[in-house]
């Protein structure tokens, strides 16, 4: 992760936004009262939100890791009119 100081970033906010859209990569804005901040896509901090999501949901991470065992060739077809 890269870092930058406020005042820099400020000066290229368009680019900053530009860069972690394109690379992924978070960018740390550091200012002199030790009160930094980070700077990711909207993509990314997406990613983040659902990952804790599931993560609360009791049983989820090992219902995920436990259904990559099953071969794909066992796997059921999504039908959109099933009933839930």
């Amino acid at each position: 992760m890269s870092t930058v100081n406020v005042t820099s970033a400020r000066k290229n906010l368009y680019q900053l936004v530009n860069d972690v859209n394109e690379n992924s990569i978070p960018v740390t804005i550091v200012n002199n009262q030790g009160k930094n901040a980070v700077l990711l896509s909207e993509d990314d901090w997406k990613a983040i939100q659902e990952t804790l999501y599931l993560n609360a949901i009791p049983g989820m991470v090992e219902s995920i890791l436990e259904s990559r065992k099953e071969p794909v060739e066992e796997c059921a077809v999504y039908d959109e009119d099933e009933e839930w």
